[in-house]
């Protein structure tokens, strides 16, 4: 089981200089997540909120080869590239036992909505890297605009609550689910409010033999309006209301890593966030009520995913 004291010793390869808001889930969930191969690391990085804040020029917090996509092609630039990997190895310009790991990342909006057509493709193609999405519910680089990761029921720029409309009305896009669709070895969903989970999870993706995809949630003090000191408590929090389930599919087969002891109402998620206060108007009730059910069902579904796969 690994110890934060080891990984700590581990080479940090997001330095310091980065311009990730306080309370940012993303610095997080990378400082585990990169530590979990001692490999050389190639990353792919799309527009969004981690390569806008780690490369304000003539700066970088990289400590890594990183290569800046477009929005939408991430998972296309590291398909290019660990296809030029294969083809060096294959006609002895590299060492045969030298052995690279590939990373590439976006947002949800770079994932979720914009990058969709490129990240299915390569998944669908087999191509060997790992791809991470670190999913902070909305197009936070540029304003705060729903994404298919926002919430049902949260206020965001483009679908503001108001008289008319409480908030987004279509549910979250389940991505972990649609990736796990196209058979690929390993697919999973973190939260870096348990570390070790992640680290777990990040090191058993850049093992696999094939395309890997890691889903983390990423909390947003920013869009999500709430008090930058509550980030890892409110991580917790949408793991213990199930919100955002951990679990992983390894080879097909369902397995579930975190069940609380006692399940908390969606209210408790909801709460301490700004993006969901309208919804505590009376008018309102029958939101949450739905989107009470909609965890409820997953929760469900997921546990009925677990038993068929066995």
């Amino acid at each position: 089981m690994a110890k934060l004291k080891d990984i700590a010793q581990l080479e940090d390869r997001l330095v310091a200089g980065h311009g990730m808001c306080l309370g940012c889930g993303i610095p997080l969930i990378f400082k585990v997540a990169l530590r979990a191969t001692e490999d050389p690391l190639i990353i792919s990085n799309a527009t969004g909120c981690l390569e806008v804040c780690t490369t304000i020029f003539p700066r970088t917090a990289w400590n890594t080869t990183w290569v800046h996509s477009a929005f939408e092609n991430a998972a296309a630039t590291m398909a290019g590239i660990e296809a030029m990997y294969k083809s060096l190895k294959r006609n002895g310009k590299l060492p045969q036992d030298k052995e690279i790991k590939f990373l590439a990342t976006a947002g949800d909006g770079g994932t979720y909505d914009i990058g969709l057509q490129a990240l299915s493709g390569a998944m669908e193609r087999g191509h060997n890297f790992v791809y991470l999405c670190y999913d902070n519910n909305a197009y936070a680089n540029t304003g705060g605009q729903r994404s298919s990761a926002t919430p049902f029921g949260a206020s965001a720029t483009t679908s503001p609550a108001g008289s008319e409309i409480p908030g987004k009305l279509q549910r979250k896009k389940d991505l972990t689910k649609i990736l796990a669709a196209h058979n690929i070895p390993y697919v999973a969903q973190a939260n870096p409010a348990r570390w070790q989970d992640l680290y777990n999870k990040a090191k058993k993706a850049f093992e696999v033999e094939g395309p890997a995809f890691l889903n983390v949630l990423c909390p947003c003090p920013t869009e999500w309006k709430y008090d930058e000191s509550m980030t890892v408590k409110l991580a917790k929090t949408a793991m213990d209301t199930c919100v955002w389930p951990l679990y992983e599919v390894d080879n097909g087969k369902y397995k579930i890593n975190y069940t609380p002891k006692e399940k908390k109402s969606v209210t408790e998620w909801l709460k301490p966030q700004g993006r969901f206060r309208h919804l505590f108007k009376e008018e309102n009730a029958w939101v949450i009520e739905e989107y009470q059910k909609q965890v409820d069902e997953d929760w469900e579904e997921l546990h009925k995913l677990v038993e068929m796969t066995k």
